[in-house]
């Protein structure tokens, strides 16, 4: 025990070598959380998958700093990634659950107009939409556009006609 002390420290006051070992460590964990995680928690930057992911950094780096118990600190990332992995089972199996946490996606512009009470419920502008526009379908000639959505994710998309 006393080597492990020597090489990790304990508490808040840490060396430069016994706070780069716990890092090492820390990452190595990280690795395997996000394994049991999932492909989903990196990939489609839901808010779940970016609650989890600020979650995980905020707690793991209490472990790397001494702020609190190491393995209080695992147990609760392992948790957390846990009950991610089944919240996104959920959300893959259940149309109604799908819905509740991640909402749908909204028609921003069809039939050559903007839907104002979807721009208002998404939070976005006029110019928010036509610089995706520009940047995605490549035109700022809204006749070459059919519709265009405001993503479960925050993200815009265009569809050309």
């Amino acid at each position: 025990m006393n080597l492990l002390t020597e090489i990790f420290g304990q508490g808040k006051d840490l060396t430069v070598i016994q706070m780069t070992c716990r890092g090492i460590v820390v990452l190595m964990i990280s690795l395997v959380l996000i394994r049991i995680s999932g492909r989903r928690s990196f990939s489609l930057h839901m808010p779940l998958d970016n609650i989890v992911t600020i979650m995980l950094g905020a707690i793991l780096s209490r472990a790397v700093v001494g702020a609190s118990d190491f393995l209080a600190v695992i147990v609760c990332s392992l948790a957390i990634v846990l009950m991610h992995r089944v919240l996104a089972w959920a959300i893959a199996h259940s149309k109604v659950f799908s819905k509740l946490v991640e909402g749908e996606k909204m028609l921003l512009f069809s039939a050559g107009k903007f839907s104002k009470v979807h721009m208002d419920r998404g939070l976005v502008c006029k110019e928010d939409v036509l610089q995706v526009v520009r940047k995605t379908a490549l035109t700022e000639d809204l006749n070459k556009i059919e519709t265009i959505y405001i993503e479960r994710n925050g993200e815009i998309s265009a569809i050309k006609k």
